[in-house]
């Protein structure tokens, strides 16, 4: 990925659905970065973020691609 400035978070949910939704992005050429506040403060020591709290962030350019990517997701996700 380039520099964080390019990025965008996209989705935020759990560490489970943030993975399948980065498999998903990623069967249509879309990377994608996971950012896990709680699991990393865990490593280093000390207590960060939330369990359920893990974001996925794109390239800003792949937006427009990933947008039905996610909608189908969340749509699915809440039914």
């Amino acid at each position: 990925m380039k520099t964080q400035k390019d990025l965008i978070r996209i989705y935020t949910g759990t560490e489970v659905s943030v993975i399948l939704l980065k498999g998903e992005l990623e069967e249509k050429g879309i990377s994608s970065m996971i950012k896990n506040d709680f699991r990393s403060g865990n490593a280093a020591g000390f207590f960060g973020g939330i369990p359920s709290a893990v974001d996925l962030f794109i390239r800003e350019s792949d937006a427009a691609l990933a947008e039905a990517v996610v909608s189908e997701f969340v749509n699915r996700k809440n039914t």
